[in-house]
Formats: structure tokens, C-alpha cells, sequence
């Protein structure tokens, strides 16, 4: 790389960024490596004594592809801050694979004054380097997509040919990996082998399944019971879903598949993230002619064996339609109610009386091991009953809408009034300036520069952090009811219209759990309390969105709501949905 020119004397103030993809990287420390490389190429622009390395950014384990990473932003939020003048990273294609990602970045950057050097090539100075630039990475980004699309047509002609392409083996089987080359006499394809031990184990669960008509949760206790654990387990014991996917899995009578689904992005995620190492966590079945067959040895061979498959198709069938937890009763929070601890709370039906409970489930996930929560059930028609009735107060009352109007205005203009002041944020600007001011300090005592120096530069700072202080005192002293222009106008107030309590209570069960399940986004409940939280979509005429919260004082339930706009240019999205497996 061709050293940079206009190269200022003194200790220059820069950072580090470096990101790697896989938690592998991660183990083989390439982070560390790349350290390493900016190391020698900051002592090659300015001397070993010539920088301060003020900090370093480290995305480890995330994609490229994704832009919203947390170090990359805490790197441009500290750009615009101030807190360094360079920033050093190895490649463009660690600040991100997209192109457009990278210019956006650099042109923040550059906005901001701060300077970037790679080692791997120069960053452009001038309209003709930006231009060569960007060509070089739209190139290395198309190259990159013909990559992983040769890929991913390899691995599709592979199954096609009727070899394994996955690779890890299923419990039952061992994997055998290829060995030598398809032009060698000698070579052999990856392929699956009969694990015994494993297999026996196999066979026996589906002879109890389909022989003895033994349900699923009565196998996880006898496999407890025989002390044989499952292959991959943190908690050492099976699951009901690991074992409901292995009975349905036409492997064990000589029909592998490739290609049955693909990943998507969840419509109705469980966890709303800011920062997510994978989009597509959610997966779409492909209709079943889609699916590509691979020859596997059978575990349950011969016409035996897919009559016992069969029988045992049919027998879950028929443990689902007779399952105690199957829903015989109307529970309308389920789905949505949780408890304390974390864990779903499920409807269940009468035992020793005749009310019914909606219980936490960390016994169940638990089971065989002993729970580790202990909250007592919650009564379902009192939930029920607290829940609807709020929800149509909420719904019907155009005097609390209004009145929670008003609150939530107050409570925009504080938003508004700390967003812009935040003195926790500045107290950490001012901590941040402080530790520079030591590290200005430290580098004058080790005759990096003199006197006068370490004077100009702390100047600065000194400067900065007064200004930072004197702002601290303003927000103090300053009018809290200052005034704000985010408040609904008389017009748009006119547009929320309640809906009619009567014909609320009047709708059928099926029709008010889909207004629990599009307007409730959660419940946490124990005994005595329920807190609830989800949105209200309301027709407003201005094109903006509102954030109310519903309190009623006296009462165990706070319900927290959202206002919708919506107008011909956009519409409600779908909520919520996620595809199964």
C-alpha cells in the first residue's frame, strides 16, 4: 500500500476496526491478526511513538452484509463525537460486503473529518480514486454473489446425484466424508453409515411408539430412566420436538431429502432486536414435489420397517388429537400471557376441581429435571374477564382516549426535551475527553513531544469538556414545559373514533381472540397481576404515528397501546407471523 501523503507530526489520535464472520474466526483468533496488520502499518505511517491508539472496534461473529452492527455504530458515533482523527481498518470488506454499505459509511466519515487508511489498499482521495474505487467494489461484489451462487447450484447437483450434502449426520447414522478426488480410483463420496449403538436406540423409540402407543413426554421419562442422552443437549436430556422430528423423518426407511425448506424473515419475531447476527431466522416449507429424495441406508428396513413408520405417523396423529393439552376449553391470553419467570403460560384443563389455569410451562420445558419456577397457576375466566373488559374500555371510551392523549403529549415533550439534552450522554463525553486529556499526559511524559505541544493540544479538550459542563447546568436550571409540536391537532383528535362496547361483548370467542391475538403483543401475569403491553390501531388523518400508555390507577393491569396512522400509501403490516419449520 502506497503511504499516504500530508502526514501531520505529532501523536495522532486513532482507532481500529475489525470484524469477523464466524465464531471459527473467532477461535482461530483473525481478529488478533488483524490487529497485528494495523499495528505495523500505523508504525509505518507515524512512527512507533508517533499515535495513540484510543480504541478498538470489534464486530466478531457478524455478517458483513448487515449493516446495523453495534461496534460499527458505537465507531460512527464516536466519528461524530470527536474522540479519535483516524481510523485504520484491514479491508473494505470488513467495514462491510455491500458497496453502497462501505460508501455510506466512508462518506459519514468523511463528513465528519476523520481520516481512513486500509491495509489492504488506499482509500480514495479525489472523483477519479472514488470512481476506480467503486468500480473495484461493485466487481468484488458481483464476484462475490457468483461465488456463492456456484455454491449453491454445486450443492443442489450434488443432491440431485443422490450424495449427502449435509454436514453433520442424523442421530442413528454416522457421517462419512469424501476422501480424494472424483478423478482418483480410489475416492468415495460423502455418505452415511449405520451408527449401531445409535440405531438401536432408534428402533427401540419408534417400537415403543408405534407397538405400545407410548406418548412422547412418557419416552423422554423412560429414556431419563435407561440414562441414554441425546447426541446434543446442554441439558443432557431429550426434548419432545427432537424426538417428534425424528419420528417424521423418512431417513430411517431409506428416503433422505434435500431442499425441503428455505429461510425467511420472520413476519412476527419473538425478539425485536436492534442488532440481529441472522435476518432469516424463520424457515418456509417448500411444497413436498419440490423436495429433492437422497438414498440413505434404512434403519427400519424392508416392508417391516415402513409399516412401522407408518403406524407411528398414524399414532402421533392420534396423540395430538387426543392430547390432554390439546385445547378442548376456550382460553383467550394464550399465546400471549407469560409468567415471571420467562416462560409461556398454557391453558390448563380441570384435575382435582373444576376451574381451569393457565400455568407456567417451565415444567413442562423442564420435564424430566425438576422446575425451577414455583408461581401458582392464574385463574383463566378471572384473566379473561380483567383483560377483555379492559381492553374494551380502552376500545369504547372516547373520554380515556382523550384523556390519555393529553398524558402522552406530556410525556412526548419530556422525551423530546431529554433527547435533546441527555446528561448521562454527556457525562460520558465528558469522561471519555478526560481519559484523552490522561492519555495527551502520558505521551508528553515518555518525550513524545514538548511542552508547548501537549499545551495545544489539551487546550482543546480542556475547552470541550467546559462546554460539555455548562451545558449539564442549563439542562438543570432550564423550563421544563417548554413547549412542543408533536401534540395532536383538534382535527385528528376528532378522528379516533371508540368502538361500540355493546357490540364488543357481543362477538363470539373465536372473533375476540383475534382481536386479542392483533392487539396484545404480550402479558407477563402472576397471581393478583397482569401487565400488559401490544397496540391499538386507530384511523388518524395525519400521516405520523403516536405512542400512548393506558394507565388506570388503582388497578393491577397497565395496558400500554399504540396509535396507527394509515392513509392509500401504506397499510397495517402483518405482525407477528412466523413460519415453523
Amino acid at each position: 500500500m502506497t503511504t499516504p501523503t500530508g502526514i501531520t507530526a505529532g501523536p495522532r489520535l486513532i482507532a481500529y476496526y475489525g470484524r469477523v464472520s464466524t465464531s471459527l474466526q473467532e477461535d482461530q483468533k483473525t481478529i488478533d491478526n488483524q490487529w497485528m496488520e494495523l499495528n505495523e502499518l500505523a508504525e509505518k505511517l507515524y512512527g512507533k511513538d508517533g499515535y495513540i491508539v484510543v480504541r478498538k472496534y470489534a464486530d466478531e461473529g457478524w455478517s458483513g452484509d448487515i449493516l446495523a452492527r453495534p461496534y460499527l455504530d458505537q465507531l460512527r458515533q464516536d466519528a461524530r463525537a470527536g474522540l479519535w482523527d483516524i481510523v485504520f481498518i484491514y479491508d473494505p470488506d470488513r467495514l462491510a460486503r455491500r458497496y453502497s454499505y462501505q460508501e455510506l459509511v466512508l462518506d459519514e466519515l468523511r463528513e465528519a473529518g476523520k481520516e481512513v487508511h486500509f491495509k489492504t489498499r488506499q482509500a480514495p482521495k479525489d472523483p477519479m480514486e472514488k470512481i476506480l474505487y467503486g468500480v473495484h467494489g461493485l466487481f468484488s461484489e458481483y464476484e462475490r454473489m457468483k461465488i456463492a451462487e456456484r455454491f449453491r447450484i454445486g450443492k443442489l447437483r450434488k443432491a440431485r446425484s443422490g450424495h449427502i450434502v449435509l454436514s453433520d449426520a442424523l442421530y442413528g447414522y454416522t457421517l462419512v466424508r469424501k476422501q480424494g478426488k472424483p478423478a482418483d480410483a480410489d475416492f468415495i463420496e460423502t455418505h452415511y453409515i449405520i451408527n449401531e449403538v445409535e440405531a438401536r436406540v432408534v428402533r427401540m423409540i419408534f417400537d415403543w411408539v408405534g407397538n405400545h402407543k407410548l406418548s412422547l413426554r412418557k419416552i423422554v421419562r423412560r429414556l431419563q430412566e435407561l440414562g441414554i442422552r441425546p447426541r446434543k443437549s446442554k441439558r443432557g436430556v431429550w426434548n419432545t420436538s427432537t424426538l417428534s422430528s425424528m419420528l417424521r423423518n423418512e431417513t430411517h426407511i431409506g428416503k433422505g431429502h434435500y431442499g425441503a425448506s428455505y429461510a425467511t424473515v420472520p413476519k412476527k419475531p419473538f425478539k425485536k432486536e436492534r442488532y440481529q447476527k441472522v435476518r432469516k431466522t424463520s424457515r418456509q416449507m417448500k411444497p413436498k414435489e419440490e423436495w429433492i429424495i437422497i438414498p440413505t441406508p434404512a434403519l427400519l428396513e424392508g416392508e417391516e420397517g415402513k409399516a412401522l413408520f407408518e403406524r407411528v405417523q398414524r399414532q402421533l396423529r392420534d396423540n395430538y388429537e387426543t392430547s390432554k393439552r390439546n385445547k378442548k376449553n376456550h382460553y383467550l391470553l394464550a399465546e400471549r400471557l407469560r409468567c415471571s419467570c420467562g416462560c409461556t403460560r398454557t391453558g390448563e384443563g380441570p384435575q382435582k376441581g373444576k376451574y381451569l389455569y393457565y400455568r407456567c410451562s417451565n415444567r413442562v420445558k423442564n420435564h424430566p429435571l425438576p422446575p425451577t419456577c414455583f408461581e401458582k397457576g392464574i385463574s383463566v375466566p378471572i384473566a379473561d374477564e380483567k383483560i377483555w373488559g379492559k381492553l374494551t374500555q380502552l376500545m369504547s371510551s372516547k373520554e380515556l382516549i382523550l384523556q390519555q392523549v393529553e398524558r402522552w403529549a406530556t410525556q412526548n415533550k419530556n422525551e423530546a426535551k431529554t433527547s435533546l439534552v441527555n446528561t448521562d450522554t454527556l457525562r460520558k463525553e465528558i469522561s471519555k475527553l478526560k481519559k484523552q486529556e490522561t492519555r495527551y499526559d502520558e505521551a508528553y511524559g515518555k518525550g513524545v513531544f514538548t511542552l508547548a505541544k501537549l499545551q495545544e493540544l489539551v487546550k482543546p479538550v480542556k475547552d470541550k469538556v467546559a462546554e460539555l459542563e455548562s451545558q449539564i447546568v442549563q439542562d438543570r436550571s432550564a423550563d421544563k414545559g417548554q413547549g412542543d409540536n408533536s401534540t395532536l391537532l383538534p382535527s385528528e383528535v376528532e378522528m379516533l373514533k371508540p368502538s361500540n362496547p355493546r357490540l364488543l361483548n357481543d362477538l363470539s370467542f373465536e372473533q375476540k381472540r383475534e382481536i386479542v391475538l392483533d392487539v396484545i403483543d404480550g402479558i407477563v401475569g402472576v397471581p393478583g397481576k397482569l401487565t400488559v403491553s401490544g397496540f391499538i390501531p386507530v384511523m388518524l388523518v395525519s400521516p405520523y404515528q403516536y405512542d400512548f400508555s393506558f394507565r388506570h390507577e388503582g388497578s393491577s393491569i397497565t395496558t400500554y397501546v399504540k396509535l396507527k396512522t394509515s392513509d392509500r400509501y401504506c397499510r397495517t403490516p402483518e405482525r407477528r407471523k412466523v413460519h415453523p419449520f
